[in-house]
């Protein structure tokens, strides 16, 4: 009786250490919010399972998981096709939740700011400088703007909310397109730099006279005022949840790699600065016992998970996306 009560004690130390297990991931800070909440709900769930979510910016996640050193990476570009070819590890790009980038601006005084394609871009090219430009204004009938320098905040580290930022503009200006271009890092022809969608929101706060993009929920949760983009069809938009969906209902063909665009897309009342978010995860673990939980962890947040994204102002997967990322997750290894 005592050898088979040892025998028991000994299996069920043994199932505790097999289902106990630390997950590593490293990222962008575009979707934290949502993850942290995410996470934290399922390693609640699942007794021994830890999450360790580091948000350190696309730039960085793309990095550390290309390399091995974390088991996912998180960013809101989709890696460059040299990127994956030099990876370590076969990865696949799992979307998660859809967001907006956002103009957040300083302006005592001023709030409801309309700002167009042209203007946004000339801004954050320094070829407009002023507040009280004749070209803002012209979108911003009856509102004063005072004559104060615009002080352009943008990201010091690799983002994915830079990405999609400079996506937009590389969209709606040939200029920057030939200039600057688009990536998680550019080389910036004005302003000062901000770590992380938090230290971005945190200059703006601090900053009168600021222009900076950030993700709509930083805005939020921060209380700065963001204005409104003019999109294709000629409305300017402030970003919604219902705005980044209309986005994403413009593709009408999810690629198998899940690598998609939606910013400048049409619609009526389409949210032009809009982005799917990724999660980079192994197709195949080289930890079997930590394959499992991620891929049982991604299976929840498609199938539980999303229904909390509006909550936090993201938008859930379309449901035809969302049964398509399932079918990939089931089938990682």
């Amino acid at each position: 009786m005592k050898k088979a009560g040892l025998l028991i004690l000994v299996l069920m130390i043994f199932v505790g250490t097999v289902q106990a297990q630390k997950i590593t991931g490293a990222g962008a800070t575009f979707p934290y919010p949502m993850y942290s909440k995410w996470f934290s709900e399922y390693s609640a769930a699942h007794p021994g399972v830890e999450i360790n979510y580091q948000s350190i910016g696309s730039g960085g996640g793309i990095r550390q998981v290309t390399a091995g050193t974390v088991d996912f990476g998180a960013s809101d570009g989709p890696m460059t096709d040299e990127q994956i070819a030099q990876s370590k590890i076969k990865l696949i790009h799992i979307p998660t939740v859809m967001g907006a980038d956002v103009p957040a601006y300083n302006i005592p005084g001023v709030q409801d700011v309309k700002f167009s394609p042209d203007v946004l871009a000339d801004i954050f090219l320094g070829k407009i400088t002023n507040w009280n430009d004749p070209r803002i204004a012209k979108d911003n009938a009856g509102v004063h703007f005072p004559d104060q320098k615009i002080i352009v905040i943008h990201r010091s580290d690799g983002s994915g909310t830079t990405y999609i930022w400079t996506d937009y503009l590389s969209k709606v200006s040939k200029e920057w397109a030939n200039g600057p271009g688009k990536g998680t890092a550019v080389s910036w022809p004005t302003g000062i730099g901000g770590k992380g969608n938090e230290g971005v929101a945190g200059l703006v706060r601090l900053t009168p006279g600021a222009l900076g993009y950030i993700e709509l929920i930083y805005a939020l949760q921060n209380k700065i005022s963001y204005g409104s983009v003019k999109n294709p069809a000629g409305n300017f938009l402030l970003a919604t949840t219902d705005g980044v969906t209309e986005a994403a209902a413009s593709v009408k063909q999810m690629p198998d790699d899940f690598r998609v665009s939606i910013t400048n897309a049409p619609g009526a009342k389409a949210y032009p600065i809009s982005s799917f978010t990724w999660l980079l995860v192994p197709v195949k673990s080289q930890d079997p016992a930590k394959g499992k939980v991620i891929k049982d962890m991604l299976s929840w947040i498609i199938k539980s998970g999303e229904s909390e994204a509006t909550s936090l102002s993201y938008a859930p997967l379309p449901a035809n996306v969302a049964e398509k990322v399932l079918k990939a997750v089931y089938a990682l290894q």
